[in-house]
């Protein structure tokens, strides 16, 4: 009798223990086949950043050339710039353009003079140009000769100009200029719009050779494209000082 107790004791205690090792085993399978909690994503509103003046600058938000980044609708037909101050301007992307010239450049020496022309608009009959592709040239005069590569400014006369607007020696009459200068070389290149900024090409040609002798490109962002204003308060992509311009 006592024995058959101990074998029905033994028996209820052998299927408690099996019950509880299934109860762990299922709660690790629960665990182990629950699905992780993937991470937040960091969502930022540029546009309420801009509206903000006191929020703090986000590494993302700055560009390989330092330049701030912009509301992702920002482009060229939004008129005068208007948003976050820039840190960086056309000069810095003429400057990194420059480099990429000199690292691929032939033939061209201290010892040989060049001319900078003005940007042409790719898409036109290359005789037209704006005021990007105007600093693009005067930038370019400075960082080659920050290499010690002598630069012809052919727009120079040789007299001083003296008039109520100011005292001037440089021109855009070619009737004013010499016609014979030593260039051997000159830097020139195009522009054409692209989604979010300004392809530039440029590059170095040999004048009487007609050959390449250095090239490069660059996208240079539309918010520091366009955080050149005109000065006399020209039309810019039909707008002016911020406002639609339509006919009536």
């Amino acid at each position: 009798m006592q024995r058959a107790v101990r074998a029905t004791r033994l028996g209820i205690f052998l299927l408690a223990a099996a019950a509880a090792g299934c109860q762990s085993m299922d709660e690790e399978m629960v665990q182990t086949t629950q699905p992780e909690k993937m991470p937040s994503l960091n969502v930022v509103d540029i546009t309420a950043a801009d509206r903000s003046n006191h929020q703090p600058m986000m590494a993302e938000d700055v560009d390989s050339f330092g330049a701030l980044g912009q509301p992702p609708l920002y482009s060229s037909v939004q008129g005068a710039y208007k948003g976050r101050p820039l840190t960086k301007h056309v000069g810095d992307y003429v400057k990194a353009l420059t480099q990429d010239l000199i690292a691929n450049m032939e033939y061209v020496t201290n010892k040989t003079p060049v001319g900078v022309t003005h940007f042409a608009l790719l898409d036109s009959d290359l005789q037209q140009t704006n005021l990007l592709g105007q600093q693009m040239a005067e930038s370019f005069v400075h960082e080659l000769h920050k290499f010690r590569i002598p630069v012809i400014d052919y727009k120079a006369t040789d007299f001083i100009r003296i008039t109520e607007e100011g005292d001037f020696v440089l021109t855009r009459d070619y009737l004013e200029l010499d016609a014979s200068l030593p260039m051997e070389y000159v830097l020139t290149g195009t522009m054409a719009k692209h989604q979010g900024g300004v392809m530039v090409n440029a590059r170095i040609i040999g004048i009487q050779s007609r050959a390449v002798v250095a090239s490069a490109q660059m996208l240079i962002p539309f918010y520091v494209a366009d955080a050149l204003i005109p000065s006399d308060g020209s039309e810019r992509g039909g707008m002016r000082d911020g406002v639609k311009l339509s006919r009536g």
